[in-house]
């Protein structure tokens, strides 16, 4: 609108402009022309009826050597006579102090006014900002021949009316400005009231999660079209929020097949053992025999052992289906840090705290087991071969407080980096696969961060960051 606006008012403004500068032209002309037919006929008229000289080319000269400068005075041109070889007889322009400058007419001229065909030359010129019209024709004797050529010359100077002009298109500009101002407003206006809508959808729509309630959109106000794509919306989310569900359903089924197959699977690794121990006990088993409480205490030994690797698969599903509970206190991240490492007897292990004391709000508890977990998958990951090195450095960084766990290792693979937190994914032998998971967990639950680089070959890096509050 503003734009439309815009380009009318100029072309209206350079409309203008063309009409009144043509209509100065076609006024300066007819104005001419009435000049030009007042001057012919004073012309004419004293040719026939006023002078006393013979009317011939060679008494031009003598019969307007006066006369000319009145007849210029009174129609307020230039009057210039030739003869009819374009040479200059007599002329307004001069007198008879003055040196003849007047240039002879030219043969293009000459031939272009006998050829044409009212035998008369019309011509507008401007020099200096000053608008010129001459005109050539005939002067012919009362028995109608030709013994002369006529030049008309009319300066017309156009200061007032381009002033005029110029004041006209200032009030124009004036009317046009106040438009366009108001064209502004009312588009503001109009175009706040057509999008007001749109950008209720378009918030909405950014707001839109997956795994969230979303709220539909009520309009009081809108337009037929705005009210279809309201509910097009609305259908949307009704459509999203089922699929929601019946994903997280789906997602809660097959994780829990897949815990159920762990937990199956895990179970299963002890139990054979039990039961070969249990039938080797049975087909051996000899009251009379003199090492009988050896063997038994030796079977019950075996028993205890498996037992107790149930027991632990049990307590690390357990440990990973619950979040622990978190028991913020100021603690010295430093002193719990090394505190976590003297249990590791390993010489290899570099304590390198980069500050004596930093304090924190942390579960002392968790934080121990992020650090051993860290540690342990460290040590199970190096060659101890090749000269072990883990690196363990704890520092502040603004607002948080930064550990890094750091080994020499064979390093992770690429195509199993995206599962090392996922559960039940392990690169080891033996474990259960939720060491990583349970401590991301926990991490998380402080609004903190973990995440490592990795390196075939030359080791792995993993860095907790943890807020101090």
């Amino acid at each position: 609108m503003i734009l439309l606006v815009l380009l009318a008012s100029i072309l209206i403004l350079v409309v203008t402009v063309y009409q009144y500068d043509e209509q100065t032209k076609d006024y300066n002309i007819h104005r001419f022309e009435r000049k030009e037919a007042t001057t012919i006929e004073t012309i004419q008229l004293e040719l026939s009826n006023k002078t006393s000289y013979l009317v011939k080319t060679e008494n031009l000269s003598k019969i307007f050597q006066e006369r000319i400068y009145e007849i210029s005075s009174i129609n307020k041109l230039n009057i210039s006579i030739f003869d009819l070889h374009g040479n200059l007889l007599v002329s307004s322009k001069t007198n008879a102090f003055e040196e003849n400058k007047i240039q002879p007419l030219s043969y293009e001229k000459l031939n272009e006014l006998a050829q044409n065909s009212n035998h008369r030359i019309f011509k507008s010129d401007e020099i200096e900002e000053t608008g010129y019209q001459v005109s050539y024709t005939y002067i012919n004797d009362p028995k109608f021949k030709r013994i002369g050529i006529l030049e008309l010359q009319f300066s017309q100077d156009n200061s007032e009316i381009e002033e005029e002009l110029e004041e006209f298109i200032k009030r124009l500009s004036l009317v046009y400005v106040f438009m366009f101002m108001i064209a502004i407003a009312l588009a503001y206006f109009l175009s706040s009231y057509i999008t007001r809508s749109i950008k209720t959808i378009s918030e909405r729509m950014q707001q839109t999660r997956l795994n969230e309630r979303n709220e539909k959109i009520i309009l009081d106000e809108a337009s037929s079209e705005i009210e279809v794509l309201v509910e097009a919306y609305n259908n949307m989310i009704d459509q999203l929020e089922e699929s929601a569900a019946k994903l997280a359903k789906s997602e809660r089924e097959q994780a829990w097949r897949e815990m159920a197959k762990q937990v199956a699977h895990e179970i299963k690794n002890p139990l054979t053992p039990m039961r070969l121990t249990v039938q080797s006990f049975e087909r051996k088993f000899n009251p009379e025999d003199e090492n009988i409480r050896e063997k038994l205490a030796e079977y019950s030994k075996t028993l205890i052992q498996q037992i107790d690797v149930m027991s632990s698969i049990a307590s690390a599903f357990s440990d990973f289906a619950k979040m622990p509970s978190q028991k913020k206190e100021k603690i010295d991240v430093v002193k719990v840090v090394k505190l976590a490492l003297e249990i590791f007897g390993e010489k290899y292990i570099n304590y390198l705290p980069k500050e004596k004391e930093i304090f924190a709000n942390l579960d002392k508890t968790q934080l121990i087991r992020i650090v051993t977990n860290l540690v342990k998958n460290a040590i199970q990951a190096i060659d101890k071969e090749e000269k072990p090195l883990i690196e363990v450095k704890v520092f502040s960084e603004k607002d948080s407080v930064k550990i890094i766990v750091s080994d020499n290792g064979k390093g992770i693979e690429e195509d199993v980096k995206a599962l090392i937190f996922e559960p039940k994914f392990t690169t080891k032998s033996s474990g259960m696969g939720l060491g990583l998971p349970m401590i991301k967990n926990i991490i998380e639950a402080y609004e903190g961060t973990i995440s490592f680089t990795s390196k075939i070959g030359f080791g792995t890096v993993f860095t907790v960051i943890l807020p101090k509050k």
